[in-house]
This record gives structure tokens, C-alpha cells and sequence, in this order.
């Protein structure tokens, strides 16, 4: 295939289906190439299966970018609520799961078709398993060497993401075709994404695998999240530790709060007043999984009545509980982070397209862009902003 079209879209996840169907319904000649066999792989996958599509509560501190104000645009002029509008025209089943998350009620799947029913609607042509070899810059656009044959375009969108889950496929496309044509890339890093530990550590951890705590207050610096938490093999994973990950640094501490609603001194001293004769890991247990709070009672060489146990000792402990610090030594990696943090430097992109201010028709939307949401649907949801945003004005 060669051929000239008004818009070519790199990358056909989220952001970049959502660009091509808005440019499409605008009545633009669009092509959509990915280099996968499928389209939108992560989507399918996401959610367990069931796609985290968006959530209720958008608003800007649900969002990490070295311009904090720079998705306000695109995420105020596509909401959550226009999203939603279009799940539910396609009939789609969804429900809140918690904290304001929506998810399908029966596949991510549907939210795949959903897309590609609205490309074919719009007209749009998607292409797979497609590679671009080289883009150049000319008087007319854009001229792509593809292994589709020789692509022209007025407008060129890369919707191509980030660095996260290599084994789908993910590249630093985006980023080589940023930095080709002069824009910054501000350093990335996987996100939303386990913590590890060192082996001292993973000494007491390991044991705990499979262990989950509903709700833990999980801080860093200033910042904390109140949700689930879970023991690993390598370290901790689960909700709150994810969102935290998008924060921590090497070498900065986490505390970890396993009761946080909780006065854990007050309540171990209430229950050695009210009957002493009880073990600790009895106490605890009302309060946490039975092995953690073993696990917990044995570390503190406290295997005993809790009659003998002084306010020190229960102190020690307590703290143990509500203000664990600890420093992990690394994270799992873009193997299994959800999102990469960081990339193409906002500064060079206008707010209301996402157009490289100084190339006129490249437009980066996305992931690839240095703005990173927490869990819980917002990741999404800018894909679904950025990519109308950027739908608009090819």
C-alpha cells in the first residue's frame, strides 16, 4: 500500500483509536497503523480482563507531570461522563468497583469493539503488524517509510506509549521520534509498578506471600494512599503500594500503616487490661491475618501473655504496625508496571492539540506524554482525553 491521507495514526491503543475516530468523524482520510497483530492489547488486558475503563473523580491531582496544569485542557473538554456516554450507547454493562473505578460487567473485549465500530464509522482504516522504518518531515506534511510502502500525510499523530509490559510489545518509539524532530523527553521510569526489597528484609516478607491488608496507608514524603496492600515473593504489591510507586525514589523510605483507622497502642493496652492472660498474636489477630500477626507477635520475641508486656514494649510494637519504614531497593520494572512516568516533555506541546509547537501537524498523545495518572482509571482516561484533543484538530 502507498497512498496520502490527511492523518496517519502511529499506534493503535487507546489514545490512538480514540484520535483516529474523532479525526475520521471530522470527515479527515485516516489510516491507523500498529504494530501488533491486535489492536488495543492493552485495554484487553487491563482491569483483570475487565478494563478499568475511567473513573468518577477526574481532577488534576490524580495526575503526576512536571506541568501539573498541562491535561486540564483535554481532560475538561473529554470527561469521564463523555466516555461513559459512549459505553453505555454501545450498551455495555458496567459497574463502580471501588473509589469511583468503573469496570466492565463482562469483558474488556467490549470496550475494544466498541472502539473498532466506531473507527468503522467514522471510516477509518486500521492497518496491523505494520513498522515505520523512517518519518520525514516535508513541504506537504509527512512522508513515512512503512512496511506498508510509502505513506503521505498533512498530520501525524504517535500514539505509541511508553515503556511499560515490553512483552506486548512496548518501545521508545515515541521517544526517538520526539528527540528526531527536537523535543525534550523528560526521564522515565516504570510506574504503578511493585516494590522490591533486599534479602534482610525479604527474610520476613517471603513467608507472608498471599497476604493482603484491606485498607493500608501506604506514604511516602507527603503523599499517602489508603487501600489494599499485598505481601510477595519479592517484596510488596497491591493498590496502595502501586499508587505510591509513582512517588518513591531510590533510597527514600516508605511507612507503611497496616491499621490506619486504628490506635494500636490504645487497643493493646485496653486488651491486656481486659484480660492479660491472652497471647498477642491472639490480639492482633482480630484485627489482621492470622500468620501477619503471628509473624508479627514472633518478631518481637513476644510469644507470651500480653500481661507481660510493658507500655514500651507495646509502644515498639504498635509502631510496628502503624509506622513501619521501610526502604525498598528497586521496583519489578517495566515488566509489570502499568504506566511509564515521565516522557515527551510538555513544554514543547500546545495544551489544546498536543501539536509539537515548533513542528507543525506532529501531534503526541497519550502515554508518551509526560503526564501519568494513578490507579484506578485515569490512565484511560487521558488516553481518551488526549486522543479526542488531538482528534479535533488534525
Amino acid at each position: 500500500m502507498t497512498g496520502n491521507f490527511d492523518v496517519v495514526v502511529i499506534g493503535a491503543g487507546a489514545a490512538g483509536l480514540m484520535c483516529a475516530i474523532e479525526a475520521g468523524k471530522r470527515g479527515r482520510s485516516v489510516l491507523l497503523v500498529e504494530h501488533a497483530k491486535a489492536p488495543g492489547e492493552k485495554i484487553r488486558i487491563s482491569g483483570g480482563g475487565r478494563c478499568n475503563f475511567t473513573n468518577l473523580d477526574v481532577q488534576p491531582k490524580n495526575f503526576i507531570s512536571g506541568n501539573p496544569s498541562f491535561a486540564l485542557s483535554a481532560l475538561r473538554r473529554y470527561t469521564q461522563h463523555d466516555f461513559i456516554a459512549l459505553v453505555d450507547r454501545h450498551g455495555i454493562a458496567w459497574h463502580e468497583k471501588t473509589l469511583g473505578q468503573l469496570f466492565c460487567d463482562g469483558s474488556s473485549r467490549q470496550i475494544v469493539d466498541m472502539l473498532l465500530q466506531e473507527l468503522r464509522e467514522a471510516a477509518g482504516t486500521l492497518e496491523l503488524g505494520v513498522t515505520v522504518s523512517r518519518i520525514e518531515k516535508n513541504d506537504r506534511g509527512f512522508n513515512l517509510s512503512s512496511s506498508l510502502g510509502s505513506l503521505d500525510c498533512a498530520a501525524l499523530v504517535i500514539a505509541t506509549g511508553g515503556l511499560s509490559i515490553p512483552k506486548m510489545g512496548a518501545t521508545g518509539f515515541a521517544y526517538t521520534i520526539a528527540k528526531q524532530f527536537g523535543l525534550k523527553v523528560t526521564p522515565t521510569r516504570a510506574a504503578l509498578v511493585p516494590l522490591t526489597f533486599d534479602p534482610r528484609e525479604l527474610d520476613w516478607m517471603k513467608p507472608l506471600a498471599g497476604i493482603a491488608v484491606d485498607p493500608a496507608r501506604v506514604a511516602c514524603g507527603r503523599t499517602s494512599f489508603d487501600e489494599a496492600m499485598l505481601f510477595t515473593h519479592r517484596g510488596l504489591s497491591g493498590p496502595a503500594i502501586l499508587q505510591i510507586s509513582s512517588y518513591w525514589r531510590e533510597d527514600n523510605e516508605i511507612v507503611v500503616s497496616l491499621l490506619p483507622a486504628l490506635d494500636v497502642f490504645a487497643m493493646l493496652r485496653a486488651a491486656r487490661a481486659e484480660n492479660g492472660k491472652q497471647a498477642l498474636q491472639t490480639v492482633l489477630a482480630l484485627h489482621l491475618p492470622r500468620r501477619l500477626a503471628q509473624a508479627i507477635a514472633e518478631g518481637h520475641d513476644a510469644d507470651c501473655p500480653i500481661a507481660d508486656l510493658s507500655d514500651k514494649r507495646l509502644r515498639v510494637i504498635a509502631d510496628a504496625i502503624n509506622a513501619c519504614r521501610l526502604i525498598p531497593n528497586g521496583s519489578e520494572g517495566y515488566r509489570t508496571a502499568e504506566v511509564t512516568l515521565g516522557g515527551i516533555d510538555t513544554d514543547g506541546l500546545d495544551q489544546k492539540s498536543l501539536m509539537a509547537k515548533s513542528v507543525p501537524g506532529l501531534h503526541f498523545i497519550g502515554e508518551a506524554v509526560d503526564v501519568t495518572g494513578w490507579l484506578g482509571g485515569y490512565n484511560f482516561q487521558w488516553a481518551w482525553s488526549s486522543g479526542w484533543a488531538a482528534g479535533q484538530a488534525v
